[in-house]
């Protein structure tokens, strides 16, 4: 009897389960009849306006949108600044757009990639199409992008944050001694301040010089741009920021900074006058969102191709994936694009603030396989710094940004200590070997001295193969490369007046160059790491991304990291960026 109940449970229960995968795959298939619906009434009408409300993260590549997404009508968590640029390229030239409307921005974007649109903005200019800007109040970064428009209007109640640049950075040192936990740093090179914060109750003059140098760089090249409007040059500039004169919208239209004060719906009938229509005749806009769809990202469109890789997020030991490089991942990447007999040159787009300086070595290496079949350009975005600096210093040619944070060519280890806390409460660790070095770390234990000495050693002998890379790479000898190097941050604008970049510029200048080198002016560019479209794959994507963290929760993150396998002798040395610089 007892069988028969546990048989008629089973079917019952296979049959539930087939009944609701069948109700699931129905959902998905109506979902993707409906999202291609959508997609194909994504319509451009005449005489519409391209309207910008940036209010995502940006990346520099679009995320990967997976059909059981697109199923489902799921926004991407962020918007990419290759479609942003496509989007604005495209725009310039199509007869349907007779402008564009700048609106409410909240931009979540580096300064690189800030600057990289409003230079196609700029560009968008030369048809002789107008842009306006409006928003009720404009942060410094919302407004730094405006400023590039024709005319720039704020609500009556608003106005302006110019404010100048500021970083701020959090000590620990006395923190650990009152909760027992503890980082045991070793370092190399007199700015290599990631560790610092351990260290110290209060910044050291190497990191406040080498941060005030990154922001007077950045604030120079934002006053440049800003004075391109004819009522501010940059010592009015300064005296609005020192003053906060700009914050009241009334004060802001006289001394220049915008042009005019208006409602939400006199600025729709300014638009509406600008397009020769009258107040009861329809508006057409279309957001940058849509548009994108109707647009090809790729440039050019030419036979051959010109690989790039975006290498986003930090640098670890491991496959990697879509917002963290891993040397499998990227090794297989290179290895199919050197396969491809159309491939002529690859680009690697490089955003990260460096990782694991193992996986940093192992894709250097598989870079410099690649040059022996096919040159190799490298377009920094807003970080590439330390282990992100790492796999772009053998490139054939380095492009950068002014406004990209790269060099801190340096190395240092962290390892947590929770002995004091352990035994606040009462816990204690005793450890039995067969040697004296087989437990050379615990987070239960102070570092022993030849423990210390042994990472020490680690950790010079990774600074020292680190320098001889930057000089092979950049023609320069290892004691030219240490002067510049010692962990120190640099602008792009700075790198490129001591060498470590070849030239200014962005993604497209890079892939211009690469298809020089390759000899080749009939391309177009392929985007590279192709990810899989699998369920499983959908599973990882759902895991905690880089979009919407604090720069606290990503401190958090960062512990927590060092802990889940502090015994890992594979990921203790890195060479990353120091500090997290956060510019509004």
């Amino acid at each position: 009897m007892q069988f028969l109940k546990n048989l008629l449970a089973s079917v019952l229960g296979t049959f539930i389960a087939i009944v609701l995968a069948f109700v699931f795959l129905f959902i998905i298939i109506a979902g993707v009849a409906s999202s291609i619906d959508s997609t194909d009434a994504v319509n451009v009408r005449d005489k519409s306006v391209l309207t910008i409300n940036l209010q995502k993260p940006v990346t520099d590549r679009s995320p990967n949108q997976f059909e059981l997404e697109t199923a489902f009508d799921l926004d991407a968590e962020a918007i990419g600044l290759d479609k942003i640029l496509a989007s604005i390229r495209a725009a310039k030239d199509d007869n349907r757009i007779e402008g564009i409307s700048i609106e409410h921005t909240f931009l979540q974007s580096g300064m690189s990639q800030t600057q990289a649109m409003r230079d196609a903005l700029s560009d968008f200019k030369e048809s002789g199409k107008f842009i306006y800007a409006y928003h009720d109040f404009y942060t410094q970064k919302d407004y730094y992008f405006a400023s590039v428009a024709d005319s720039v209007f704020v609500h009556p109640e608003g106005g302006v944050d110019i404010s100048g640049l500021g970083s701020e950075i959090l000590y620990l040192k006395e923190f650990q001694d009152i909760t027992g936990v503890q980082m045991q740093v070793i370092r190399s090179g007199a700015y290599k301040s990631a560790v610092e914060p351990f260290l110290r109750d209060e910044m050291s003059d190497e990191n406040r010089q080498q941060i005030r140098s990154l922001l007077d760089s950045f604030w120079k090249e934002m006053l440049v741009k800003m004075e391109e409007r004819t009522a501010l040059n940059a010592k009015k500039i300064n005296q609005i920021a020192s003053g906060l004169d700009a914050s009241v919208a009334a004060n802001a239209v006289k001394i220049g900074v915008v042009d005019n004060t208006l409602l939400r719906n006199e600025y729709r009938k300014l638009l509406k006058n600008q397009m020769d229509l009258e107040d009861d005749d329809k508006l057409n806009t279309i957001d940058i969102e849509d548009y994108q769809q109707t647009v090809k990202s790729h440039l050019g469109n030419g036979k051959d191709r010109i690989a790039v890789v975006y290498a986003q997020g930090e640098i670890i030991y491991g496959e990697g994936g879509e917002f963290q490089i891993g040397q499998e991942l990227f090794i297989r990447t290179l290895k199919k694009i050197k396969e491809n007999d159309r491939t002529k040159a690859v680009v690697i787009r490089v955003n990260s603030p460096g990782g694991s300086s193992l996986s940093s070595e192992l894709i250097y290496q598989e870079i410099e396989a690649l040059q022996e079949e096919m040159p190799v350009v490298v377009s920094m975005g807003d970080l590439a710094a330390s282990g992100g600096y790492y796999i772009a210093a053998g490139a054939d040619y380095i492009f950068a940004e002014p406004t990209t944070i790269t060099g801190s060519i340096g190395v240092f280890g962290i390892l947590p200590l929770v002995e004091d806390l352990a035994e606040n409460w009462g816990v204690r660790a005793e450890q039995v070997s067969t040697h004296p070095n087989a437990l050379l770390y615990s987070p239960m234990k102070s570092l022993t001295p030849p423990a210390r000495q042994e990472i020490r050693q680690q950790i010079k002998r990774v600074y020292s193969t680190f320098l001889e890379r930057v000089a092979a790479g950049r023609n320069m000898s290892v004691e030219e490369v240490d002067k510049v190097a010692q962990g120190r941050v640099w602008s792009g604008s700075d790198a490129y007046n001591i060498g470590l970049v070849d030239s200014l510029g962005g993604l497209e200048e890079a892939v211009a160059y690469a298809a020089k080198l390759a000899d080749t002016d009939s391309y177009r560019t392929a985007n590279y790491p192709k990810f899989s479209d699998d369920f499983e794959s959908f599973l990882q994507s759902l895991q905690p991304s880089p979009f919407g963290q604090t720069a606290i929760g990503k401190s958090i993150q960062y512990f927590q990291s060092l802990f889940s396998n502090p015994t890992t002798q594979i990921d203790h040395i890195q060479a990353r960026i120091p500090f997290d610089l956060n510019i509004r």
